[in-house]
């Protein structure tokens, strides 16, 4: 009997801990991801993968289940999309090759990606007259970033899916990750899961630490390579 009060004790203590967690949780995310950041900035260019360097805002990576993925597309938009992993991949596809510029100064060559062109998935929601933007949201919570609808129909900028022939890999932002190779890495969010048409460009977490929002490759605040 002993051991059971113990055991009830410990389990109601348990349950007691979690559900405060939650209260703090979120405060503290905002506190500690730019720790969890430039941690992950500095263990991506000791630990290189292939050239390139992997970094995380919250110290871990999404997990990405074929199941459940949905990419949400809405906002100010005629026609709201809900795609399967299933359904993107059936979309007409789209094959580039492109240097990746990271804004802390290196590069990776002759990247093989293949995806969706943003033009073709923007015709299919039809965005409204006051659609001025476009807002991704990572499974990463607070990875977000924006691009202009001019940019988003740039010819090169997709949502890619494969790289160098394979599906993505978890740490190169599996299922789905923006591609713009004019501008530096962190505006392609990773692990995307909605795109939101909205009337103005939002700041996004990296332009919250300083970065720019407009971040061409050699024309913002990051280095040239």
């Amino acid at each position: 009997m002993d051991g059971e009060r113990y055991g009830r004790r410990a389990f109601l203590l348990v349950v007691a801990g979690g559900l405060t967690s939650l209260g703090w949780a979120t405060k503290a995310s905002g506190v500690f991801s730019p720790v969890t950041s430039a941690f992950s900035q500095a263990i991506g260019n000791i630990l290189p993968v292939g050239g390139w360097r992997i970094y995380t805002i919250s110290g871990s990576m999404p997990v990405f289940d074929p199941n459940s993925w949905r990419l949400e597309i809405d906002g100010l938009v005629e026609r709201k999309l809900s795609l399967s992993y299933d359904m993107l991949l059936r979309l007409p596809r789209a094959e580039q090759v492109s240097t990746f510029h990271c804004v802390t100064g290196w590069t990776v060559d002759n990247v093989h990606w293949a995806g969706v062109r943003l033009k073709h998935l923007l015709e299919l929601a039809q965005p409204l007259p006051e659609a001025k933007a476009l807002r991704f949201v990572s499974m990463e919570v607070p990875y977000t970033d924006s691009l202009t609808l001019k940019q988003a129909l740039l010819p090169d900028v997709m949502l890619a899916y494969q790289l160098d022939g394979k599906p993505l890999s978890r740490p190169h932002g599996s299922p789905a990750r923006v591609v713009i190779p004019e501008m530096y890495g962190y505006k392609g969010v990773k692990w995307l899961t909605r795109i939101e048409l909205v009337a103005e460009q939002p700041a996004g977490y990296w332009e919250g630490l300083g970065y720019d929002q407009n971040a061409w490759v050699g024309r913002s605040n990051g280095y040239s390579s």
